[in-house]
């Protein structure tokens, strides 16, 4: 339970002291996440709107709700309206806080909550591996300190304040992925948070059909250095060397610069990269004269930059290499990370990417396909969206990797056809290449193809649900190794 009470929310609401002092245990925007002493965030939806469901929050427990409009058909006991000069008075549970809109007045809040407590902040934002990024940090830092991190992927204008309120006295680091799909979303949400320490991954083609161009990607990116403190105040830029429009931000930001990468030209670099399968990677450390061996349990030659950045905010945050090496080497099973290994059908072993997709991303982890020692390696591709003028390149790109490294290549959605084609353009040869029309198509097929040693690689956009098939590959594989 946090230390956040009724009082607190009217005070962030309104700026009235008052004497409320009832616990809020958890803020929820869901109505049937609701249960005794929550909070309740009635948000208007694409298809429901939350107001409708305030009278259900109370019925599980809730003992307050924030809302924008009077809650129709179920009055409660009392409604407390913001907007006026009226003194805030509790005088019956459950409350209405009546305010002009509620999502604002959630990150009102949230932006309150956290000018009560002092923890160091770190926000995490990029293209791609922001999450994987946030997690292994959030594990760096909890070695030492009592760390905070936005579950999932909570990290927009509703998750992210949605965290914070679950700031306590006792949290010393706070770690927070900030996700964006136009210019000043991550500006917003770095004034809620208020980072001291700001990381960059990468800045590629995701989101381009709504900004654009991949230089306004890089603005959106920017604004979180460039909201951070001075140098003097501890800001501290995170960024990646290796990439040519994340290395100009050192110009964009107050605050002190540090860069990763695998160029020794990085203040933190590595080098030796072997990827060891299933089992993670090797590599190399090199700072301020120190060499330091590692090896984790990520997957992926590419995941070295991931272990990097969390190495990097270690050090920045005090952290000494032994724990550092710890945090790495640890991951607790809570940790969510984006691409991981299940046991298939017949033996087979299933690689599960099936989060989002960019062609950054699936090239990525087709090299990782490409590491591993299989009979067959099976890649199932679907669509990559969002990539606006980079739409067809970036699936052709794709395909003409995943013929170098695949025995069989299955693909879904009308532009993963260009996956399908520019394979075959490329050296796969056409029986080798399969174009199918739903995810059922695909579980059909694979859970008679695969077999023992076999290896199948799953990812696309979440629209595309391919979390379906692994779901589907991997009950069957459960139901094989009964059998066996």
């Amino acid at each position: 339970m946090g230390d956040l009470t009724l009082a607190d929310v009217i005070e962030g609401l309104t700026g009235q002291k008052i004497t409320a002092p009832h616990p809020i245990n958890r803020v929820v925007i869901d109505s049937r996440q609701a249960g005794e002493g929550d909070l309740f965030v009635a948000l208007p939806g694409e298809h429901h709107d939350g107001h409708d469901f305030v009278p259900d929050a109370f019925a599980r427990g809730a003992i307050a709700a924030v809302v924008h409009r009077p809650v129709a058909g179920h009055p409660p006991a009392q409604v407390i309206d913001t907007r006026g000069d009226t003194p805030a008075v509790v005088t019956a549970l459950p409350v209405c806080i009546q305010v002009e809109d509620s999502l604002a007045g959630l990150q009102k809040l949230a932006a309150f909550w956290r000018s009560r407590h002092s923890p160091r902040v770190i926000g995490i934002t990029g293209s791609v591996g922001k999450s994987t990024t946030k997690e292994l940090v959030w594990n760096v830092l909890s070695t030492r300190y009592r760390t905070l991190k936005n579950p999932g992927n909570l990290n927009n204008e509703i998750g992210l304040p949605l965290t914070l309120t679950e700031l306590t006295a006792e949290h010393e680091r706070v770690v927070l992925e900030m996700g964006m799909y136009a210019l000043g979303e991550i500006a917003q949400l770095c004034r809620i948070a208020r980072p001291h320490v700001g990381v960059v991954t990468n800045v590629g083609p995701t989101h381009l059909e709504r900004l654009g161009s991949i230089e306004r990607i890089a603005q959106a990116k920017s604004e979180l250095v460039q909201a951070l403190p001075s140098a003097d105040e501890g800001g501290v830029a995170v960024l990646n060397y290796d990439d040519p429009l994340v290395r100009p931000m050192t110009y964009q930001t107050r605050a002190r610069v540090v860069t990763y990468g695998l160029s020794p030209e990085a203040d933190l670099w590595a080098d030796n990269v072997t990827s060891t399968g299933l089992e993670g990677i090797r590599f190399t450390f090199h700072y301020q004269g120190e060499d330091i061996h590692a090896r984790v349990p990520l997957l992926g030659r590419h995941s070295v930059h991931t272990a990097l950045r969390a190495a990097l905010v270690g050090l920045v945050e005090g952290l000494a290499w032994d724990e550092i090496i710890a945090g790495l080497q640890t991951l607790p099973e809570t940790t969510q990370l984006r691409l991981v290994a299940a046991p298939g059908p017949n033996g087979s072993t299933v690689l599960d990417d099936t989060y989002n997709a960019s062609p950054a991303s699936t090239i990525a982890a087709l090299n990782l396909l490409d590491d591993l020692t299989a009979y067959r390696k099976v890649a199932v591709l679907g669509d990559m969206l969002e990539l606006g003028s980079y739409e067809e390149e970036g699936h052709r790109k794709v395909g003409c990797r995943a013929a170098d490294v695949v025995d069989l290549l299955i693909t879904i959605g009308p532009r993963a056809r260009w996956i399908a084609e520019e394979a075959i353009a490329c050296g796969l040869t056409a029986d080798a290449v399969r174009q199918v029309e739903s995810n059922q198509e695909a579980i059909a097929f694979l859970q008679d193809y695969l077999g023992p040693n076999d290896v199948v690689l799953v990812k696309g956009s979440n629209a595309l649900h391919l979390d379906e098939i692994v779901s589907a590959l991997a009950r069957q594989g459960k139901r094989t190794d009964r059998k066996a």
